[in-house]
């Protein structure tokens, strides 16, 4: 119900405008803690930073209601113009929750937009990390815009630039449409994915353009109804479904379709990526009409993930992967092996589908496909030419069927 902005307050017909004064050295903890309540107290908490020690202390929590933030009863509208940038300094994280910067958690009904930028200022943490210096230990950086808990949310037209880790993450959400959304950041910088979707359900991501040094999009942890369309990635990890199943943990991910994404120079294209000794399935998953532009890895299924410093032991448990369809798959690849499916020995991937796949060297040399533990089936043109183990041509009607149920969601 506020909007960050540098010039003065006043009113319109259903939305109260409010002007919170900030410095460029602080950084917000936003959180809206009410929904549908006349005059709550949302607030800003301001931690100093080292930059700012020199200057006059300012008030370290802002209330939208001292700038005459006033509810209507029905809208939780919140609007950013201009630039929020966080400190430099890690060090100004020091005794706060060093995960989060902004959050709106527990909000129905709310829209966040109003065409400003959000800077995370993430450089040094970036220099920091054990990714980048591996004699330093691995701590968590915050996420940079945290939306936790809301209903029937909207966020549109924003930019989120150079977050210490994650740029935007939806956890434990309901009903939400993101568009048009810029979130940039160096293809060097450690875990910055662009948008993470975690323990959420319906949820539209759409019209947007992503670069960073991770996932464009990841989707984890007990998430369904999840509709992804025209994304623009690169660079990045591109669009990834997990990781799942780390540290033996149970997941259940369903009725995913990515429909309309262009990828560039990116390090994988469309994934599925699981731990070993993982539990739960991921199924229902289609990914459509998405063009590849010199990516590594385009279509891969890797239930071998291993995103550690030391080798990971061999085990026999695994997310199951299922029911996964790829059709209208196109472009060139970086690597040798454009379709790469490396499924567990003790859950192998069945139903997995592939229809009019044209995935091309970008070099010029030939490309291939790789197999393990993989069944599933295929219709058209398909080249690297598939490697499944046996054709399984039930799942095409199958395909169809979870298609529609999805949409209608």
């Amino acid at each position: 119900m506020g909007e960050l902005s540098s010039s003065s307050a006043f009113s319109r017909s259903t939305l109260t405008r409010i002007i919170i004064v900030y410095s460029i050295y602080f950084f917000y903890n936003l959180q809206l803690n009410s929904a549908h309540v006349e005059g709550f107290d949302s607030l800003l908490r301001l931690p100093h930073s080292g930059a700012s020690r020199s200057r006059p202390r300012s008030k370290r929590v802002f209330y939208v209601n001292d700038f005459g933030a006033k509810g209507d009863g029905v809208n939780d509208d919140t609007e950013i113009s201009g630039t929020i940038i966080a400190p430099e300094d890690p060090d100004a994280w020091a005794g706060l929750n060093p995960q989060k910067w902004l959050e709106f958690q527990r909000v129905n009904h709310l829209t966040v937009e109003g065409g400003g930028i959000i800077e995370g200022m993430g450089q040094e943490w970036w220099a920091r990390s054990c990714k980048i210096n591996t004699t330093n230990p691995c701590h968590h950086a915050p996420t940079a815009l945290i939306f936790h808990r809301c209903k029937n949310l909207k966020v549109r037209n924003l930019m989120v630039l150079n977050s210490q880790q994650m740029h935007m993450a939806f956890t434990s959400c309901d009903r939400v449409v993101a568009s048009h959304l810029r979130v940039l950041a160096p293809g060097s910088s450690p875990n910055t994915d662009g948008i993470h979707i975690s323990a959420s359900t319906r949820v539209q991501i759409k019209n947007s353009v992503i670069g960073t040094g991770d996932d464009c999009i990841s989707i984890v942890g007990n998430s369904s109804g999840i509709q992804i369309r025209s994304i623009t990635c690169g660079p990045g990890h591109g669009i990834s479904i997990g990781s799942l199943g780390k540290w033996n943990s149970s997941v259940q991910i369903h009725d995913v379709v990515v429909d309309g994404a262009f990828l560039s120079n990116t390090e994988n294209g469309v994934r599925i990526k699981t731990w070993q000794g993982g539990s739960g399935f991921a199924t229902n998953i289609a990914f459509q009409n998405v063009w590849m532009e010199n990516v590594s890895n385009p279509i891969i299924i890797d239930q071998y993930y291993c995103d550690s410093p030391v080798t990971c032991q061999n085990q026999s448990l695994a997310v199951k992967v299922e029911d996964i369809s790829f059709v209208g798959i196109k472009g060139t690849s970086a690597t040798e092996e454009a379709i790469k499916f490396a499924c567990s020995e003790t859950f192998p991937c069945e139903r997995l589908y592939l229809e009019d796949i044209q995935l091309v060297s970008y070099s010029g040399d030939s490309t291939r496909s790789f197999c393990w533990e993989a069944q599933g089936s295929c219709s058209g043109l398909v080249y690297p030419p598939p490697c499944f183990s046996y054709n399984d041509s039930s799942y095409i009607e199958q395909k169809v069927l979870s298609s529609s149920v999805l949409w209608s969601i």
